[in-house]
């Protein structure tokens, strides 16, 4: 059976992240993300999207069976980073990749 919790904390270690980072990263409280692994609660869909916005992936990632693949610490940082942006820096950064590649 799937658990919701596991795979978050899955994630969150995968990328470094102690309960402390994600809380200030995601805007989700640290005292409501030590709630839901104290008493074994699975959050709230519209707080695991925003959760799942902070790890970088969608929701249906979140729920797909597989391993995570440890980041390296650069890529962290360019999560970290990342995490940061606003919808249009994020855009921009979209656009510069693209110049680099193209």
């Amino acid at each position: 059976m799937f658990n919701v919790l596991e795979r978050m904390e899955e994630l969150r270690k995968a990328r470094g992240l102690s309960v402390y980072k994600l809380a200030k990263l995601s805007g989700i409280p640290q005292s409501t993300i030590a709630t839901w692994y104290q008493k074994n609660l699975y959050p709230p869909i519209d707080k695991l999207e925003i959760l799942c916005n902070t790890f970088g992936i969608s929701l249906s990632d979140f729920f797909s069976i597989g391993t995570v693949k440890s980041l390296t610490r650069e890529q962290n940082l360019l999560l970290d980073q990342w995490n940061l942006l606003n919808p249009k820096e994020r855009e921009a950064v979209f656009h510069i990749i693209d110049a680099f590649l193209n």
